[in-house]
């Protein structure tokens, strides 16, 4: 890494562009990859860091000392702990950060399957999403407007890395998206839909999952050439929807792998 500055003050203007960095990511096209893991796998996959972060105790850190070699030529700063800890919004948090540009989004209609997200709220669920989708080989995930942000620190720490294999875009127009499909669109509701595992899933598909409590708004759910519902057991209500969504994505893997043995 290159030669680091040493951040002591709230009044510094370079503190002060990280806190709104930290605070708004889309607003100024930057994101805040904080801890070990995200920092390594930027490193590892060759992500652009604009700068690196470190915590006056996290030079101390064996791991984090392990990162900074594979670091050269990335310029660091070091900050107070208590000044780390107010930009990383964790209360114990590694020490280490990556500055990272949000990559630009395409507005061209999904290919092949993606995960549409309608106004879910829960920065965990959305990371946990995303994380499942790329797990699952669905490379595209669209945000409608109400969910939360993709590129927050928050959602960046349940992501574990998985925006780096996704192709995702935020306030969109679902169902814009929807009038353009070239894919089966596929809606996920509490009840009433056909049983999950009763659908052909082997093709192309749109899945739409919805708010946390609300669920799908009813323009999506009328739009969507299918409706989906998990079989729950009896007294049971409904799944977490990073959950369901797993359920969702890894049934579609599991009939096609199905299909495609010999």
């Amino acid at each position: 890494m290159k030669d680091s500055r040493h951040i002591v003050s709230r009044d510094n203007p370079l503190f002060k562009s990280l806190r709104t960095i930290a605070d708004d990511p889309r607003r100024h096209g930057f994101a805040l990859a904080d801890g070990i893991h995200l920092v390594s796998t930027c490193l590892t996959r060759g992500v652009a860091i604009v700068k690196l972060l470190v915590s006056e105790s996290g030079l101390k850190n064996s791991e984090i000392a392990a990162l900074l070699p594979g670091a050269a030529g990335i310029d660091c700063v070091v900050l107070r702990d208590n000044l780390f800890r107010e930009v990383s919004g964790v209360s114990t948090p590694t020490g280490i950060a990556a500055v990272i540009a949000i990559p630009r989004a395409s507005d061209a209609a999904p290919q092949g399957d993606a995960v549409l997200l309608d106004a879910v709220q829960d920065a965990g669920n959305v990371g946990a999403i995303l994380r499942t989708a790329a797990a699952a080989g669905v490379h595209q995930v669209l945000l409608g407007t109400g969910c939360a942000g993709a590129w927050t620190a928050r959602v960046l720490r349940a992501g574990q890395g998985a925006h780096f294999s996704l192709a995702i875009r935020e306030q969109v127009n679902l169902a814009a998206v929807l009038a353009a499909r070239s894919a089966t669109s596929v809606a996920t509701v509490a009840s009433g839909g056909r049983s999950l595992y009763e659908l052909d899933l082997s093709g192309p598909l749109l899945w739409l999952v919805g708010n946390e409590g609300a669920g799908l708004s009813a323009e999506l759910i009328a739009a969507a050439d299918l409706r989906t519902t998990i079989p729950l057991a009896g007294g049971t209500e409904s799944l977490n929807v990073a959950a369901a969504t797993a359920v969702c994505l890894f049934e579609a893997s599991r009939q096609r792998l199905k299909t495609n043995q010999p």
